[in-house]
């Protein structure tokens, strides 16, 4: 069973003051850096985007991931085909 077959379970996203955000269902981190998050959560990808965004904490095993900066936005989506990411990822997810 692939990633976006199986059922899906708990997923929780809390932000504090655009500080922190907190994250559950985590299944994958495909990408970071201090700009851009790019992670499975059990449902679907999720994009955070920000300024000096640090991955604070990363629990895979439980699905937990805090990430710590200035939150700017967030944004899903079911399209497998940002794996294969190009040069700007919300520039696809807004089109």
């Amino acid at each position: 069973m692939d990633n976006y077959t199986r059922i899906q379970g708990n997923h929780r996203v809390v932000i504090n003051n655009r500080e922190t955000l907190d994250v559950t269902g985590v299944v994958h981190v495909d990408s970071f850096d201090d700009e851009e998050v790019v992670l499975e959560t059990e449902q679907g990808l999720l994009a955070v985007r920000g300024e000096n965004l640090h991955i604070k904490q990363l629990n895979l095993e439980v699905g937990e991931l805090a990430i710590e900066g200035l939150i700017i936005e967030l944004a899903y989506s079911e399209n497998k085909q940002l794996r294969d990411r190009g040069k700007n990822l919300f520039a696809r997810l807004f089109k």
